[in-house]
């Protein structure tokens, strides 16, 4: 097999939207007087307004009414990453953000197997990552039990779920166009959301420093992030990709131990490190022999 030189700018930016997105879950953490419902209301509309005067600069089509004209992968699409969004937002605040990414970091994973959906076979080398990362799941999970937090790691898995669901209806077609998924999910975001908040009679506004750094993690960091993250997507082959694309679980469980004093159980950590094995080894893997590349970077939103 032929070995390829990576581009160092490209790969640099592919690690480099990984580290941006990982600011996400530092900024709700840090946002106390405002649940996960309320900021995610204020971050889709920080990504929707962005997204739309981009759009708007290169005279294309409203791309939030788009996600939902455009049929039933789209819609799809759209319902995986709300439950993927909404689920790891939820599972930063109430279990661990080392846990939260660790579990997270199941989504290349999850999507494989999903897309048994699709007719796709999985090979004995995917069957292996799979067996190695539910056990890296356990550890993570059984690390956790004394300190209650098992409803965040449910959520946090269930944000692979979602992600995963993303990933086949992308897989569905991959010369169709994306784009409009990023701000769609967040309309649908901004709906629900907003019925829940004021079911629990919360405000829809909150206070401002908390509504500024929701709508920085959506305007700034999500959307910035997808911006270099497909960039380099199209210079970067799909298995390193998948590699970096662990850069933002990796920074998450990081900014954890740093800026907010968390410190993960030992097991979690163990755990967390057989996942990331499990993913990274199975990438690799696949640039043997010139093999089929099974696992699907997520997400992968193409925004231009």
């Amino acid at each position: 097999m032929e070995h390829q030189r990576l581009p160092i700018a490209a790969s640099l930016l592919a690690i480099g939207s990984g580290i941006a997105w990982s600011f996400g879950a530092i900024l709700k953490r840090l946002s106390d007087d405002i649940d996960a419902f309320q900021y995610l209301i204020w971050r889709s509309v920080g990504i929707i307004v962005v997204i739309e005067i981009l759009s708007a600069v290169q005279r294309n089509p409203l791309p939030t009414l788009r996600a939902w004209r455009s049929g039933r992968w789209m819609m799809l699409a759209n319902l995986g990453l709300f439950v993927a969004s909404l689920a790891f937002v939820y599972a930063v605040d109430t279990t661990t953000a080392a846990n939260a990414a660790f579990l997270g970091s199941l989504t290349p994973l999850v999507a494989v197997v999903f897309t048994r959906f699709l007719g796709e076979r999985l090979s004995r080398s995917t069957i292996i990552a799979i067996a190695v990362g539910l056990v890296g799941l356990l550890l993570t999970v059984f690390g956790d039990i004394e300190a209650g937090n098992m409803l965040g790691n449910l959520s946090a898995l269930l944000a692979s779920v979602g992600f995963a669901i993303y990933t086949i209806s992308v897989r569905s077609n991959p010369q169709r166009d994306w784009s409009p998924v990023l701000p769609g999910y967040g309309l649908l975001m901004i709906v629900v959301c907003s019925v829940v908040t004021v079911a629990h009679d919360k405000p829809l506004v909150p206070a401002a420093p908390d509504l500024m750094r929701a709508l920085l993690h959506g305007a700034v960091f999500i959307v910035v992030g997808t911006l270099m993250f497909n960039a380099a997507s199209k210079v970067v082959p799909a298995v390193p990709m998948t590699v970096f694309a662990q850069a933002e679980m990796v920074f998450v469980a990081i900014w954890g131990v740093l800026i907010l004093n968390e410190t993960p159980a030992p097991l979690a950590v163990l755990g967390g490190a057989v996942i990331f094995a499990a993913v990274i080894g199975k990438a690799v893997y696949d640039t043997r022999g010139g093999r089929k590349q099974e696992l699907v970077t997520a997400p992968d939103l193409p925004l231009l």
